[in-house]
């Protein structure tokens, strides 16, 4: 189930996908906050509550999040709430990115990179990669409901 966490989600040029609530501060915040500065606007997806990490907790990094989120620039901030650590690669989550996707319609898409120490970034950018192509095919058929 999607969950806001802050703004409303809506068209971007720019679509950020991270795993964790802290993915797209460590990886790409920097960039993003610079395209926004030269007029370009973002949206941001997490696809867990990062409830796993050994730093904090749940709750606590989805109040960072949105903090983030807002002090960023970001037009809006989502959470997926897959399980952390024990998301699959299926169809199911592929058609849930490809709704965002959609319904957003960015022009550039970043998320975590394929290979990493950490088996739900390669995971994730795999579901990302094919979200992103899927998104295209008119064929697949998708109604947004969060």
């Amino acid at each position: 189930m999607v969950r806001t966490i802050t703004g409303q989600i809506s068209s971007v040029d720019i679509l950020a996908v991270g795993v964790h609530p802290d993915d797209v501060e460590i990886g790409c915040i920097g960039t993003l906050i610079k395209h926004r500065k030269q007029g370009y606007s973002f949206g941001i997806v997490d696809l867990t509550e990062g409830e796993l990490g050994t730093r904090g907790n749940a709750p606590l990094r989805l109040e960072e999040s949105k903090k983030s989120a807002e002090f960023s620039g970001a037009l809006f901030r989502v959470n997926f709430g897959w399980p952390d650590g024990f998301f699959e690669h299926s169809n199911e989550n592929i058609i849930e990115l490809v709704k965002i996707i959609r319904l957003t319609k960015p022009s550039y898409i970043l998320c975590n990179a394929p290979n990493d120490r950490h088996p739900d970034h390669g995971r994730a950018s795999k579901i990302v990669h094919d979200a992103s192509f899927y998104s295209g095919l008119i064929k697949i058929k998708t109604v947004f409901e969060g």
